[in-house]
């Protein structure tokens, strides 16, 4: 027994010995191929940039999801594979618990609504009914600017409500036809629904919206452009010339046109009992997060099931299980390309450049624009000693000077907290705006609903270090000091520069002193000249300069 204990002893002692000259790979290569195929991909990256740098260089077809992976500190880890091995960990879910897709920006994609609200807020809202009036309205409304015949038969409908949150995604499964990117998505949303925001924003009471009178056709007069283009494409992008339909609808008298639809349904109320849209329309920007079918977010145990009410079946299918159709068919950018696929596109740019355009023709704006560091330090400086609080650390993500108005917008990165709300939002970015000609500040927002509100904060006046008076004094003490410095030096006897230090060509008997002094009394005579303007006000005259619109500044930014 002691003999067989030995040689079992001595037999593990070589093995550890073995592995420790040859220890096992410490990067984990899943395969889910045979032994002949190319290996799957599966790659994490802690920047997201980094993991669409790497698709781009992947013949595979892969794409990038998002893992939550601490709690509380929001932060995530993006992993790039296929679908296929991707449900392959997915599907025992006893990993991969909180993830999400990430929506790429210009990526063609499906029409997607994220919708809540907050139940103690809204005791009598009957969530159920609101889904259905909603989906109603949007099918109504793709029928009517685009020809697209759709019912609820073709919305995936998943729920991940709780007691305390009303909570629902919709993804339209709508055959052969598809958004150019979640953009477009968002545009058309916010067009159909402008009944609802207007009623938010016009602080209404509850007996509803009136449905005449607001100069609203049945989906908004607002002068966006629609269309379906009609692409041919293999791998998501437009590979060959795209042709653009508009429908067109004959003019009929404005008495007989639909009066704006009843919408009041949409509209609910957050904790504070301040109305909200029951909308997300936070959700369609690039790179946007989306969670998964089945995905719960990280410290709560809610993932996102099939709802009740749901009326989307899959075809059935002898190679693909359903639950595999489910997860396939809940993804927005899982788009199957055909020759047939058609591209809708709800494009707002054509009106702001419109809007822009008017506002530069009667206000001569003019901008500069940069990145983190703007003309002004004090002030940048000061800006961020707004955003560096409570452990965060907020920065500058952008900047852009208008003249006339002497106004600073900078747009804030990596610090969310809106006055708004009286709290940080999930995902939509703030803007500092400092206003240098009445020396305040004041706080604006990214948010839909708070743009929809044309929210803006208290004005909150500069520290006396910030303010042009300021600058300017210490600029004046600094020059006058300088002043004096030279006429103590030219009391003196002057040097004469010697021949080694004039220019090529220039002899020592030059008369330099002359040039010297044309030169300074131009930048005196500039000095004055200004200084006059200033006094007199012409160099920049309030009242012939309205504010500057919020889609004006938002432009600005955005490009």
């Amino acid at each position: 027994m002691k003999r067989k204990w030995e040689a079992k002893l001595k037999q593990i002692e070589e093995r550890a010995s073995r592995y420790e000259r040859k220890p096992l790979f410490s990067v984990y290569r899943p395969r889910l191929c045979k032994p002949e195929e190319p290996p799957s991909i599966w790659k994490l990256f802690h920047r997201q940039t980094e993991a669409f740098n790497f698709v781009k260089s992947c013949k595979e077809y892969v794409h990038v999801f998002a893992l939550e992976y601490k709690v509380g500190d929001g932060q995530r880890i993006y992993l790039v594979t296929t679908y296929v091995q991707l449900w392959f960990y997915y599907k025992s879910r006893r990993n991969l618990l909180h993830c999400y897709e990430v929506i790429p920006e210009n990526a063609v994609c499906k029409l997607y609504f994220d919708l809540e609200f907050n139940k103690p807020a809204n005791p009598e809202a009957d969530g159920k009914r609101m889904v259905a009036l909603l989906i109603e309205h949007v099918c109504k409304a793709l029928q009517e600017l685009y020809g697209v015949t759709c019912s609820a038969k073709d919305v995936f409908n998943l729920d991940s409500s709780t007691d305390e949150k009303f909570s629902r995604h919709l993804i339209f499964q709508l055959r052969d036809v598809a958004f150019k990117d979640n953009i477009h998505v968002g545009n058309f949303v916010k067009k159909i629904l402008q009944p609802a925001l207007h009623f938010i924003a016009s602080g209404e009471d509850d007996s509803g919206p009136e449905t005449t009178g607001h100069g609203f056709s049945r989906f908004s007069e607002a002068p966006v452009k629609q269309g379906i283009s009609s692409n041919r494409m293999s791998t998501g992008e437009d590979t060959g010339a795209s042709r653009t339909w508009s429908p067109e609808e004959p003019e009929r008298p404005r008495s007989a046109r639909p009066s704006s639809p009843d919408l009041s349904f949409l509209v609910v109320k957050n904790n504070t009992g301040e109305k909200r849209l029951f909308v997300d329309l936070g959700v369609y920007t690039r790179n946007r997060n989306f969670r998964l079918y089945k995905s719960s977010k990280i410290g709560k145990r809610v993932a996102f099931e099939i709802a009740e009410d749901n009326k989307f079946f899959p075809e059935e299918s002898k190679k693909v299980s359903e639950e595999n159709q489910y997860f396939l068919y809940s993804l927005v950018t899982n788009i199957r390309f055909s020759d047939t696929l058609r591209i809708l596109t709800c494009d707002t740019s054509q009106h702001t450049e419109e809007q822009v355009e008017r506002f530069n023709s009667t206000a001569s704006v003019k901008t500069i624009e940069g990145f983190q560091c703007s003309p002004y330090p004090e002030v940048d400086h000061f800006v961020l000693s707004l955003v560096n609080k409570n452990d965060i650390k907020g920065g500058i993500r952008r900047w852009n000077y208008f003249f006339p108005e002497e106004l600073l917008v900078y747009d804030i990165c990596r610090y969310r907290w809106c006055e708004n709300i009286g709290r940080a939002h999930k995902s939509n970015n703030i803007m500092i705006l400092v206003d240098l000609k009445n020396e305040v500040w004041y706080q604006k927002c990214h948010d839909p609903v708070c743009k929809a509100e044309n929210f803006k904060s208290d004005c909150f006046p500069l520290p006396a270090e910030v303010c042009l008076q300021f600058l300017l004094k210490e600029e004046e003490e600094f020059t006058t000091h300088d002043a004096d410095e030279t006429r103590n030096n030219e009391t003196k006897a002057p040097e004469k520069p010697s021949p080694s230090k004039l220019p090529t060509g220039v002899s020592s008997d030059a008369g330099w002193d002359d040039d010297i002094d044309e030169a300074h009394f131009l930048e005196a005579t500039e000095d004055a000249e200004l200084a006059e303007a200033a006094e007199h006000g012409l160099l920049s005259d309030s009242s012939v300069v309205d504010e500057i619109p919020d889609e004006l500044i938002i432009e600005a930014l955005q490009q």
